[in-house]
């Protein structure tokens, strides 16, 4: 099991790099993060505290989760040796989903590159 630093920065964290399989997982995880309370919300009848609690609940890991995203990318195009700013367009509809099967699918670059020494580490 990975310890609290490298969840953190596999998360949140911009520097290093990510191999395709753990941007894949990552993406996954986050997607179900910000599935479950969402599920949970359409459980409860609308305008009770439990819907307000599950709405609330809902948009705290979805804005979290938008970094994450965000994070994954930028590592995630370290590792092609691209520069994270490329990252943008995964706010663009219908690129994004080009641009996420790319990142998934894309081999990255062997050996250390300007973004890190290795894949699935921070930037020492």
């Amino acid at each position: 099991m990975a310890d609290r630093p490298q969840l953190l920065w596999l998360f949140f964290g911009v520097s290093g790099r990510v191999s395709r399989a753990a941007y894949f997982l990552g993406g996954l995880l986050v997607a179900i993060a910000q599935a479950f309370p969402l599920y949970r919300f359409t459980l409860v009848m609308e305008g009770t505290p439990e819907s307000a609690l599950w709405s609330t609940v809902f948009m705290v890991v979805f804005l979290a989760s938008l970094w994450s995203n965000v994070a994954l990318a930028v590592k995630r195009l370290h590792d092609l040796g691209k520069t994270g700013l490329a990252a943008v367009v995964l706010f663009v509809p219908v690129i994004s989903i080009v641009a996420f099967l790319v990142l998934c699918l894309f081999p990255g670059q062997q050996g250390p590159n300007r973004y890190g020494q290795r894949t699935n580490a921070p930037a020492r």
